[in-house]
């Protein structure tokens, strides 16, 4: 599908909103604990989104298949990701969580391709997982794969959200595909919200209200921003531009998150997450099928 130029503003908008994201989390980090930055993060979220919902007077389902299938959604796309990168971030720079992240479509293509009977793996798409995966390797980086200290676990965990992503893209596309978007993204982050507040206030007690503001403002960004906003834009890009035009927002996420954490964190990343990015943005290229269209491949 050709993009027209609204169509790239958004996802440019999409990618700077996300990548900021992996900025905001570690800023939020300094003050409050990872169990409650994700409750706030799906909470208030959710408050903004079934508000669009009401605004636009988008049926409700009642069958409680439907909302035990938004639960299972939200644990494996928001509470369980949410909670893994978070908790990376504790111990990695926010630039090298993004980077990792972008592993998203790469296990999101072998997954689709070992449960769901309509996907295949033909050979550029091995292609591509494969120079994929050798990407992750080099941004993890030798000296982790010799011992697993806490930064490698930290490395791990924004991994495995990853996966809980690729997870969450097979369950949608079995259970949720009938629903609105506005809908379906109320009501997962519904059931994050029924998970993932408990668990702060067992983990971590009561929320604080004693926060700097530079903390108020970081929780604000991600809870407003880059989740309620981004899904309502995520789902107009998608219709604008089409699924595969839309994975080069995975492209584009990562040297925001590395910028955004060099200019305001002051972090910096070894040369092998450099050329990790590289490898795994070229395996991202071939999975989306341009590199294979190019040359005559499939």
């Amino acid at each position: 599908m050709q993009m027209s130029n609204r169509a790239w503003a958004e996802l440019i908008l999409l990618s700077l909103l996300w990548g900021a994201s992996f900025l905001s989390v570690a800023v939020a980090l300094r003050e409050v604990g990872v169990a409650s930055v994700v409750a706030h993060r799906v909470t208030w979220a959710a408050v903004i989104l079934w508000a669009v919902v009401l605004i636009r007077r988008i049926p409700v389902p009642r069958a409680p298949g439907t909302w035990i299938a938004l639960l299972v959604m939200g644990l494996l796309n928001n509470v369980v990701p949410f909670g893994l990168i978070t908790w990376g971030q504790v111990y990695i720079e926010s630039g090298l969580a993004g980077i990792l992240n972008a592993s998203t479509a790469i296990f999101g293509a072998l997954t689709a391709a070992l449960l769901l009977p309509d996907e295949r793996l033909t050979p550029s798409r091995m292609l591509g997982i494969g120079v994929g995966f050798a990407g992750v390797l080099l941004t993890i980086g030798p000296a982790a794969l010799s011992g697993l200290d806490i930064r490698a676990l930290g490395q791990i965990a924004v991994l495995g959200a990853a996966i809980s992503y690729a997870l969450a893209a097979v369950w949608a596309k079995r259970r949720l595909s009938g629903l609105a978007p506005e809908l379906a993204a109320a009501g997962m982050l519904t059931g994050s919200s029924v998970i993932a507040v408990p668990a702060a206030l067992i983990l971590d007690g009561l929320p604080r209200l004693d926060l700097a503001f530079s903390t108020w403002v970081a929780i604000a960004y991600y809870a407003v921003f880059a989740t309620a906003g981004a899904y309502l834009l995520y789902y107009r890009v998608l219709a604008l531009a089409g699924s595969a035009n839309l994975m080069l927002v995975t492209l584009m996420i990562p040297p925001v998150a590395i910028l955004l954490g060099w200019l305001v964190l002051d972090e910096t990343l070894p040369p092998t997450a450099g050329m990790g990015l590289a490898s795994i943005a070229l395996g991202l290229l071939i999975l989306d099928g341009r590199l294979p269209q190019r040359f005559g491949l499939k």
